[in-house]
């Protein structure tokens, strides 16, 4: 089963983010992940696959531009409908606005006709309840957080769409 992990980095923080949580996909038997910047996108993979997730910088507490502009006109042909879509982000500081640019990705995804998850409380610690959050001081001690999101948003496809 194929998923996709799509993100837009300015620093490289959210890419090494993105390349944590698609180890934590290749964890669950039968998954394969794909990590491209919005920039490199394979059309063909993304097309494919059952699940995609959405990473941003956190820029004046949302989105990036690039991320809006993938919702607004270069996910036309990503036949994003009926995919499980999740969304991550990072940030210099707790009050940045992570929480804020996680929502606005989940609402495009809502728009696109996907079905969003996080896992939210519903497997226990690590909560996880719109997406993780990477931040500057404490992107280190976060990693396994990425990873256990990659599995649980992995489980959930294969839940849904079999495998």
């Amino acid at each position: 089963m194929k998923i996709s992990i799509l993100y837009y980095s300015k620093t490289g923080k959210t890419a090494e983010m993105a390349r944590e949580i698609a180890a934590g996909v290749e964890q669950e038997p039968g998954c394969q992940a794909g990590v491209f910047s919005l920039e490199e996108m394979d059309l063909d993979f993304v097309r494919d696959s059952a699940a995609v997730m959405v990473g941003t910088p956190t820029w004046v507490a949302s989105t990036t531009w690039h991320v809006k502009k993938f919702f607004d006109e270069d996910s036309k042909d990503c036949a994003l409908a009926g995919k499980l879509g999740g969304a991550f982000a990072t940030a210099n500081y707790p009050q940045g606005g992570a929480d804020i640019a996680i929502q606005t990705i989940l609402e495009h995804m809502l728009v696109k006709g996907m079905v969003v998850y996080s896992s939210g409380a519903s497997l226990g610690q690590p909560y996880i309840h719109l997406g993780p959050v990477a931040l500057k001081d404490q992107f280190e001690e976060s990693r396994e957080l990425f990873r256990i999101y990659g599995r649980r948003m992995a489980q959930k496809a294969r839940e849904l769409f079999g495998e």
